[in-house]
């Protein structure tokens, strides 16, 4: 009998490796990403919405060459509610599907977005004087102005500016409405009620006025004037300039907090991927 049946075959020690499971951690970030992402991009549909239906109010898919876009307030909300639509879009998906493309075009829209923020900020404390002397050399703060009757968001705007939110008139000054052509002093010989006048929103509030008086601003800029001149004298340029040196800690605050979130979800994102 063959003694090979006898003959031992030594067992084969074979070490086990064990991987850790981070696949926790991967759900965890996951949905924390998409979670971000749905407010996010729930946020950009609803400013593209307002947009269009702002535009579509005023007809102005019909009137795009005599309207200056510019200065349309509904067409800065058109533009914000897109990017931030399709960022919102790139990370949602992106997170949900586990697609690494997205993902990547979510990450290096956040990190280009950062950037841009942090240039902006440095940029605007550094040379804050002269951004603004060329923003006045440029005319884009007179073109307000010249255009607040024509587009009903644009007044509204410029109003709520002027009587809520900064309590002034004018760029440097009242004077400054002699650029719009109805409320300028040459008006007069054609008729116009505010010749020589400002807005409503110049005028300061009365105590106790419950409804507003929207010929309160009729006459105070002309030479002679006899009545109250009850309206701000401050311009709104001047006014913008305090109101930041007064919340320059809550500014600083916001901004430092919003980069250290969009930090910490590019990081996360790059993780991810």
């Amino acid at each position: 009998m063959s003694t090979a049946h006898n003959t031992k075959i030594p067992k084969l020690h074979v070490r086990k490796t064990y991987r850790r499971d981070t696949s926790e951690v991967s759900c965890c970030l996951k949905y924390m990403i998409f979670g971000f992402n749905v407010l996010f991009w729930l946020f950009g549909l609803f400013l593209l919405t307002v947009g269009i239906w702002a535009w579509n109010e005023k007809d102005a898919f019909n009137n795009l060459g005599r309207t200056t876009i510019a200065l349309d307030p509904a067409f800065t909300l058109i533009c914000a509610g897109t990017v931030t639509f399709i960022i919102g879009f790139t990370g949602c998906i992106g997170a949900l599907r586990e697609n690494t493309c997205l993902l990547s075009c979510y990450a290096i829209f956040l990190t280009i977005i950062l950037a841009l923020e942090m240039t902006a900020g440095v940029l605007g404390f550094i040379y804050k004087d002269w951004i603004k002397n060329k923003v006045k050399d440029a005319g884009i703060l007179e073109a307000f102005i010249v255009h607040y009757r024509e587009d009903p968001d644009q007044q509204n705007l410029i109003d709520w500016i002027q009587e809520d939110w900064l309590q002034c008139c004018g760029i440097v000054g009242p004077n400054d409405w002699d650029l719009n052509n109805y409320f300028n002093c040459s008006s007069h010989t054609v008729g116009s009620r505010e010749a020589c006048g400002v807005p409503f929103s110049c005028c300061k509030r009365k105590i106790n006025e419950i409804i507003k008086n929207k010929q309160c601003g009729y006459d105070v800029r002309k030479s002679g004037y006899s009545g109250e001149r009850n309206i701000f004298e401050k311009g709104c340029l001047r006014s913008v300039e305090d109101w930041m040196e007064t919340n320059l800690i809550l500014l600083t605050s916001v901004i430092v907090g919003l980069m250290v979130l969009q930090h910490s979800v590019t990081t996360k994102g790059r993780a991810y991927t």
